[in-house]
């Protein structure tokens, strides 16, 4: 079952798929909040660091190419640059170690970095590198981070997720592809999946320490890098792109910017409308409704990529997750 299923449910919040991280981020202050978000120096994770600066937080920006990200946040005040590679889990223990040596508390903690299409790749404990990077890294990471966000006393964690979850249930069984035939996209969807429950959870044990949790869709955007390692070839079966592989001006029309792919994370970080509400999957800076088959896709018509499966809600999913998290990682995540 769902944690609250009468939580699920869009609540009307004044924007929509075509509002921007200027218009959600209207009004808000952060002056004073530390924020981490990983991948915050490309796509929406930089248009994320751009708007959270702009309201007057202090961003701490961990990078797996810190020359890129140096480059790319040349000239923005209130940044700090730190290494971090997720599918290293040396390299978190690393960064979460010396930012708690700060003895700073930690308000938004946005797990925005991943990858997708990539080949079947292992990181070095033998695990998928999809399932690894998109979800055991923002795990490993969040609970390294934990003292430091239960000292915020009112802080949140948002997962970037994606409407990929819909791809593919997480599969207790056989998450690393050892006895099933790697396809990237299962891959994908598993570890978003995977994403969406661990908010679920993490929202259910950390409520108490007034910590809530999210995942979300940023839609589909125009201008990111996710897809670099793409074949084209899946992008014509998808009807995106032509013969030629170039992308279809009518598809290309109806894609987000970036700041309107960066507004629902925006908006989970810093709508008072989510006060008292969390373990939500939110997506075009509302919260998403639940996908029972009315829902019509069409990858052709980015607007109908929508909705959340049930799958990724399941409080037992979440609760399994949890432990197989824990035993896949070796780290005991106690939220106490």
């Amino acid at each position: 079952m769902i944690q609250d299923k009468n939580l699920q449910n869009p609540i009307h919040s004044g924007f929509n798929a075509q509002s921007t991280t200027t218009d959600v981020i209207k009004g808000i202050d952060l002056t004073g909040k530390t924020v981490i978000i990983t991948g915050g120096y490309a796509g929406i994770g930089l248009e994320t660091t751009k708007t959270l600066v702009s309201a007057g937080a202090q961003v701490i920006v961990p990078a797996r190419d810190i020359e890129k990200a140096t480059r790319n946040l040349s000239g923005i005040q209130n940044i700090e640059i730190e290494q971090l590679d997720l599918i290293d889990p040396i390299s978190i223990d690393s960064f979460a170690k010396k930012f708690l040596s700060s003895d700073r508390k930690l308000d938004l903690l946005i797990n925005n970095a991943g990858i997708m299409w990539v080949p079947l790749r292992r990181d070095s404990r033998g695990i998928e590198s999809q399932l690894a990077t998109n979800y055991l890294g923002q795990f490993q990471l969040t609970a390294r981070l934990w003292p430091a966000l239960k000292k915020a006393n009112g802080a949140r964690v948002i997962n970037v997720s994606s409407y990929g979850h819909q791809m593919a249930p997480f599969d207790f069984d056989d998450p690393n592809f050892e006895n099933r035939e790697y396809q990237t996209l299962l891959g994908y969807g598993q570890s978003k999946t995977a994403s969406n429950l661990f908010a679920v959870e993490l929202d259910a044990k950390a409520k108490a320490f007034n910590v809530r949790a999210y995942s979300l869709h940023p839609g589909s955007v125009y201008g990111t890098d996710l897809g670099r390692e793409e074949p084209i070839e899946l992008f014509k079966q998808l009807g995106t792109h032509d013969a030629d592989g170039n992308i279809k001006p009518e598809v290309e029309a109806s894609l987000k910017t970036i700041p309107q792919g960066a507004a629902t994370t925006v908006w989970c970080a810093t709508s008072p409308l989510l006060d008292t509400i969390g373990g939500v999957y939110c997506e075009n800076c509302d919260i998403a409704e639940i996908d029972n088959g009315q829902i019509e896709h069409r990858f052709d018509q980015p607007s109908t990529i929508r909705g959340v499966q049930y799958y990724s809600l399941d409080k037992g999913n979440a609760e399994r997750l949890w432990k197989l998290s824990e035993e896949m990682t070796g780290i005991h995540f106690n939220v106490e």
